[in-house]
């Protein structure tokens, strides 16, 4: 029985086989849902501006037993977003996982916020994901099988200070997760958003380097602690694999109450 058990469980949300780019994927959030991914059996190519970044990534996921490449590009233009797609096929005949975990947050108070950065912070997190799904997806869908993983936020559903161009964008993320669930789920190529709460990034570090807010944040959940980045990996690998085929169009808090209450 147990075996049986193991085996079901393998099938369902194993990923051998199963090829996985990253963007975002040399820390933070995506370098977290990289290494849940690898660890259930993934091949992975991560995506990012910072090379160095990722070849310390890399080279942490191979020595855990992960095969990982990388590719360095910088997906707020169209041209970094070709150069990412050309280079990943080029490492693997298709891509049948896509996580679109870049992102970045500029704080800035409502009226400091300029065109540039207004632009910049569409293009990372709304831009250069809907590009690479419409580049990636096809692929998928003639293979009958896919997932696209995006990565909203709490402030996809409330505002914080000095984040309107951030909060506007990670609105916009889960609109376009069900856009894209719409157009590609009946090819077998289901979509969904992982929405974290809040988690010691360097997107954060403000916020984790003093004490008083860190504690705040913590209160406001209703398990009491802020996020692990291993909390994010249970959820990853379940949308990533044939566990999830009946899920799509959704966007998954991992906050631990945060948005609930």
């Amino acid at each position: 029985m147990a075996a049986r058990v193991a085996d079901w469980v393998q099938r369902r949300f194993g990923l051998q086989g199963r090829s996985a780019l990253v963007t975002g994927g040399g820390s933070g959030v995506g370098g977290a849902i990289a290494e849940g991914l690898g660890a259930a059996g993934a091949r992975l190519v991560l995506v990012g501006r910072d090379e160095a970044r990722l070849v310390r990534a890399a080279r942490g996921l191979r020595g855990a037993g992960v095969e990982v490449d990388y590719v360095a590009a910088d997906l707020a233009c169209a041209e970094g977003v070709e150069h990412c797609v050309s280079r990943a096929l080029g490492i693997v005949p298709g891509i049948d996982i896509l996580v679109n975990a870049a992102g970045f947050n500029i704080r800035e108070p409502f009226m400091k916020v300029s065109e540039a950065s207004w632009n910049q912070h569409l293009s990372i997190h709304l831009t250069a994901p809907f590009f690479l799904t419409q580049r990636l997806a096809p692929g998928m869908k003639r293979k009958g099988w896919g997932r696209i993983i995006n990565i909203a936020s709490l402030q996809s559903v409330r505002a914080f200070a000095d984040s309107a161009a951030y909060g506007a964008a990670k609105g916009g993320v889960v609109q376009l997760t069900r856009a894209m669930a719409e157009e590609w789920s009946r090819h077998g190529v289901t979509c969904n958003a992982i929405a974290p709460g809040f988690f010691p990034t360097a997107l954060t570090a403000k916020i984790f380097d003093d004490e008083a807010q860190a504690a705040a944040h913590a209160a406001g959940t209703m398990t009491g602690r802020n996020g692990r980045l291993e909390d994010l990996h249970g959820v990853a690998v379940f949308l990533a694999s044939d566990a999830s085929s009946y899920v799509t169009g959704q966007t998954i808090y991992v906050d631990g109450g945060y948005s609930a209450r």
